[in-house]
């Protein structure tokens, strides 16, 4: 439970944005409205995704799918992590420890961001193989291969933040919404460093390089197709526009989906390193960047959705699936007023 500050203000309770404290309520409103929300969103956006690959088996056929829902699990983690903030906030008695619960909060969603970050990486490094060596990127990614390798995302992510329960630092502000975590708990500088030349560095370049390779590659590819239409029949030249724009068009979905990641972090990592070299901080900047950050958890549900046509043709069927299940019941239900109006075979909006 959160504690509150000593004085005059001991009936308040401890807020990161202290205007979202009013005295009609005896918890910090617009931290409990911000987090629950996206809580909510988190949640239902990544079952809704993880349903979705379940009941589209094309999905499944791209090797990124693999990743993919890997981040969707963990992002799905982080909004179910993130009801422990909500609930101290609302002032539920918590079993434990403030100190102990703020910790593990903060390296847990550390942790599941780092693996969303390390899976962007590996999904660009798979579909470079894919572009520039197509002819044995079977051989080269296999189930079992992909299988090891996010294991090995899932234990770097974990080791990367393991030294801060070894008082090597503050992984970061996730748990500031808990008051020994923004007041006691304080990063350092060495420890910054070390998640920057472990984590954010090497993935930002690998991201960097290899769809700047893509693209390079893919314009290549069509002014190719372009000059052999011109220089031969229109059909040959159909052909291969036709084999050549699906892989630009599934990395330029990657590709969005990469660069949302990015901007949503970038304020958290420009201000986690500010506040680390300098050892000035800003509650509100530190909620506000933290929480923006989050929210790509949500974002990936909604940019894969709009992107990918596949996707989209597979949350049909999941919502035809369950309009079928609905009507089903009713049919159960009231089997008289069905046969009145005729058969139902389908969903009717």
């Amino acid at each position: 439970m959160n504690s509150t500050l000593d004085g005059n203000q001991s009936s308040h309770p401890f807020c990161l944005l202290a205007f979202g404290f009013l005295e009609t309520v005896d918890f910090c409103l617009l931290e409990v409205l911000i987090i629950v929300f996206l809580t909510v969103l988190i949640i239902s956006g990544n079952i809704i995704v993880i349903f979705v690959f379940h009941c589209a088996p094309l999905l499944n056929h791209h090797t990124t799918s693999y990743f993919i829902q890997t981040m969707a699990y963990a992002d799905l983690l982080v909004g179910v992590s993130c009801l422990v903030p909500s609930l101290s906030l609302l002032h539920y008695p918590l079993p434990v420890e403030e100190s102990l619960i703020c910790q593990v909060f903060g390296f847990v969603v550390s942790v599941l961001k780092s693996v969303s970050m390390t899976s962007l990486a590996c999904i660009s490094i798979d579909r470079y193989i894919a572009i520039t060596k197509p002819l044995t990127y079977n051989t080269l990614v296999t189930p079992w291969r992909l299988r090891l390798c996010i294991f090995l995302i899932w234990l770097y992510s974990t080791l990367v933040f393991l030294p801060s329960f070894f008082h090597w630092g503050k992984p970061g502000y996730h748990g500031d919404v808990f008051q020994w975590c923004a007041e006691s708990w304080h990063t350092d500088p060495y420890f910054t460093l070390f998640i920057v030349m472990m984590l954010y560095a090497p993935a930002a370049l690998i991201v960097c390089f290899t769809y700047f390779n893509i693209f390079r590659i893919c314009q290549q590819h069509t002014k190719e197709i372009s000059e052999r239409q011109a220089r031969f029949s229109s059909q040959s030249g159909e052909a291969g526009e036709m084999q050549a724009c699906p892989d630009k068009r599934y990395a330029m979905v990657l590709f969005r989906i990469t660069s949302v990641f990015y901007i949503l972090w970038l304020p958290y990592i420009i201000y986690f390193l500010l506040e680390s070299s300098t050892g000035h901080s800003n509650r509100s900047a530190s909620f506000l960047t933290t929480w923006l950050a989050i929210s790509n958890s949500f974002c990936n549900c909604v940019i894969y959705s709009l992107s990918n046509s596949v996707f989209q043709r597979g949350l049909k069927r999941l919502s035809g699936a369950m309009c079928t299940s609905c009507a089903s019941q009713t049919i159960a239900k009231d089997p008289y007023m069905v046969r009145s109006k005729g058969p139902l075979t389908g969903c009717h909006v």
